[in-house]
């Protein structure tokens, strides 16, 4: 790697941070280990690392301690953060997440290979689709689970993104009576009209029978994912193979 990415890990636990910096070492990656919070918070502030990745419960300093000093501080609040924690409470994710973080991993559903694997498709990621690519675009979201579409709300707002939202099909189908965004991102599943029958209400209406329609389901058999195409889906995710990055740079290439 030429150009060596600079990363800096701030984790307590003895084993788990010596494998990430063997392993990024490894990849390439010009990769440093800090224990302790406010240690950690003064190398970001000296080493200006290309990414962080962060544990939650640290001494001295804990992990959303860091994030709110780095949110306020310019010299370092565009650096990216992946967090790394032992919490995988939706009310944890959602501050971290507010608080500007990239992605969220829980350490229980993950091995140090995994967090490599997710830091190589951030920076390829980060070099295929420049931030602000979505910026002005109007996005409905139709999705019933409160806690995910929060998630992507925060998203979609850091993109820029112009954010609809309908918790069922039903309000989907009146905003689209006055609105028109540039896509749809259709859940499958939701109470009263279900997902299909909203898409083929969409491609059967000739004022909104153009906008492409995205399916973003927990269905994942093959004929659900036929189905949705033939009904005019312009694409098809499954919500435990894709994070919220994964998401919008699929909105970039399908608005093109």
């Amino acid at each position: 790697m030429d150009d060596k990415k600079k990363i800096l890990i701030v984790e307590d636990d003895a084993f788990l941070g010596d494998v990430l910096l063997q392993k990024l070492k490894l990849e390439g990656y010009d990769a440093s280990l800090v224990r302790d919070g406010a240690e950690g918070l003064k190398v970001a502030r000296d080493q200006k690392p290309d990414l962080i990745l962060l544990d939650i419960v640290l001494p001295t300093m804990n992990g959303y301690e860091i994030l709110e000093a780095k949110h306020s501080d310019a010299s370092i609040n565009k650096i990216p953060v992946i967090v790394i924690s032992n919490s995988g409470q939706p009310v944890e994710i959602a501050r971290a997440l507010s608080l500007g973080v990239k992605d969220y991993m829980v350490k229980a559903q993950l091995d140090p290979q995994d967090v490599v694997a997710k830091v190589k498709k951030f920076f390829d990621t980060a070099a295929e689709a420049p931030a602000g690519r979505l910026k002005g675009r109007i996005i409905l979201w139709v999705e019933d689970d409160k806690f995910l579409s929060d998630l992507l709300s925060t998203k979609l707002g850091r993109e820029g993104c112009i954010s609809l939202y309908a918790e069922n099909g039903e309000r989907a189908l009146n905003i689209l009576q006055t609105e028109r965004p540039d896509i749809i991102l259709l859940d499958l599943v939701l109470p009263g009209m279900s997902g299909f029958d909203v898409l083929a209400k969409v491609k059967s209406t000739d004022e909104i029978k153009d906008i492409p329609v995205m399916v973003l389901s927990n269905l994942s058999q093959e004929a659900d994912i036929q189905k949705a195409k033939q009904l005019g889906a312009v694409s098809y995710l499954v919500k435990a193979q894709n994070d919220p990055d994964d998401i919008m740079k699929e909105v970039a290439h399908a608005l093109g």
